[in-house]
């Protein structure tokens, strides 16, 4: 998961060839505003250029998306690299890594609350058409709204999730310790609807599904699942942040404390910690199996995304559940060569 902003956009009709075209990706540093509008690009008269910066992010940013996006047709995977390149842009700005206004090393809450306006306010402006037009990936988005049904409105979920996770930030700060916003597993399943099942649903609107009153459900529901493997793989990384997702009320009936031994690894001497993760894993096998409904209501590209996407994750879990103590003291991941295999099997309509 760089930077917001806003006048007029004009597209040519959608074809079926690569609106990415054959332009040139664009690096980082030219999505910043550099210089005066005479010496940048107006991406609304050269949308491809627009989606291949868009697809150069998702190659650079997305390392376990990817590789489901690939597996999409041309128009399908360009849109999908624009709808990622601005949930990547919102998430940056959660952790702090963009270039506040003056260039100010700290980035503060107020900075962070700032920058998240501004996505809300260009949010805003793709919904009238009216993207920044030097910027490739607010007119990448806007012109694929224009293609497929997107439900622009779920930017402004996951920026609302992005604005808690730096309230949560603000409070350590002030505490001089990880703050615990979450004290049940439904305050827990509100933050992760907003961080993930609000892409579930974008993705869902690229996606394409045959009529079924519970398809945004299953891709809420499967966004979720992923993000509670997300905070089971990250609970070290998260605590030395400052960041406790897990709910206070559970870890309590565990007995388990969250905290760091002497050489930073999550100290958990009498497994109660372990326990707890198994717990919760068995729990996220539970939404895996309720948004994995949404697979046979897909296209076979679509599906062969979404299920290399939920497959890799899903993977991860297992591995977490069956040896909790390996996220300790590292960050768990997938090989390259296991998340091609697994999507590879997606592709072949396997999801196990």
């Amino acid at each position: 998961m760089t930077d917001p902003s806003r006048p007029t956009a004009t597209t040519a009709a959608p074809t079926e060839r690569s609106p990415a075209g054959d332009g040139t990706a664009t690096d980082r540093d030219t999505l910043t505003d550099t210089g005066t509008d005479t010496d940048r690009t107006d991406y609304t008269a050269d949308l491809p250029a627009a989606y291949a910066a868009c697809e150069e992010i998702t190659r650079r940013e997305a390392r376990n998306f990817s590789y489901g996006i690939r597996l999409l047709p041309t128009p399908k995977r360009a849109a999908l690299s624009a709808v990622y390149a601005l949930a990547r842009r919102i998430d940056d700005i959660g952790d702090g890594d963009f270039d506040p206004p003056g260039g100010a090393v700290a980035v503060s809450f107020a900075q962070k609350a700032a920058a998240l306006a501004g996505v809300r306010a260009s949010v805003q402006a793709m919904r009238e058409q009216t993207p920044d037009p030097f910027d490739p990936v607010l007119v990448g988005v806007t012109d694929a709204a224009r293609r497929y049904p997107i439900p622009l409105g779920a930017f402004e979920e996951l920026v609302d999730g992005v604005e808690a996770d730096a309230r949560m930030d603000h409070a350590a700060e002030q505490l001089g310790e990880a703050a615990r916003p979450h004290a049940t597993f439904d305050d827990m399943t509100v933050y992760c609807r907003q961080v993930a099942g609000s892409v579930g649903r974008l993705c869902l609107g690229i996606f394409g599904s045959r009529p079924d009153e519970h398809a945004a459900e299953y891709a809420d529901r499967l966004g979720i699942a992923l993000q509670q493997t997300n905070i089971l793989r990250d609970i070290r990384e998260d605590l030395r942040n400052g960041r406790v997702y897990l709910p206070t009320e559970e870890l309590a009936r565990f007995g388990t404390e969250l905290r760091l031994d002497a050489a930073g690894a999550l100290d958990d001497p009498d497994g109660a910690l372990a326990a707890y993760i198994r717990f919760a894993a068995d729990r996220a096998r539970g939404w895996y199996a309720e948004g994995l409904k949404l697979l046979p209501l897909l296209d076979r590209r679509s599906a062969a995304c979404a299920g290399a996407m939920a497959g890799i994750y899903r993977r991860l879990l297992e591995d977490i559940a069956a040896d909790p103590r390996s996220v300790y003291a590292q960050r768990r991941s997938l090989s390259g060569a296991q998340k091609i295999g697994v999507a590879l099997r997606a592709l072949a309509g396997r999801t196990a």
